[in-house]
């Protein structure tokens, strides 16, 4: 059976998020779409912290990660999910209006799975999304699930 495991959107801006969820359930999608607003937020759902403690998600299928975010940025986040043992194997694609080659260049020495530039055009960014909903939902082989609570180290 198909791993069904949830996408984490880690978008600040509403409007973003409504577009990217829009354009993931008519990929219809099984996965379940939990959106946070903010770097904090985002990793406090990867470790089942804070208010997501006891949850058992057993890990996103995908992180699709806006890059410049309030309290953690997007870097910052990459960062401590890559140095974290637990997560380290996370898919993470920066979702991201920088056009920065100095931020493209950060994410992948990071160790991002996949840098996308959100295209301006609506139906382009439709496309782009969902084209990404269906190489990380249903295309690729995400790693083996983990157990709830992970832990630092």
């Amino acid at each position: 059976m198909r791993d069904l495991r949830p996408i984490l959107l880690v978008e600040d801006s509403l409007k973003d998020a409504e577009l990217t969820m829009t354009a993931l359930a008519r990929c219809q999608l099984l996965n379940e779409v939990t959106h946070v607003r903010d770097g904090v937020e985002a990793l406090e759902y990867l470790r089942c912290e804070g208010r997501f403690a006891g949850l058992n998600h057993g890990g996103p299928v995908v992180v699709l990660l806006d890059l410049k975010l309030p309290k953690l940025d997007g870097l910052q986040v990459l960062e401590q999910v890559r140095g974290d043992r637990q997560l380290s194997s996370t898919p993470i694609v920066m979702l991201t209006s920088s056009r920065e080659e100095q931020d493209l260049v950060r994410s992948y020495e990071l160790g991002v799975n996949a840098f996308v530039v959100k295209p301006v055009d609506f139906n382009e960014f439709f496309e782009a999304i969902q084209g990404l909903g269906m190489f990380w939902g249903i295309t690729n082989q995400p790693p083996p699930q983990r157990s709830a609570g992970a832990t630092n180290g």
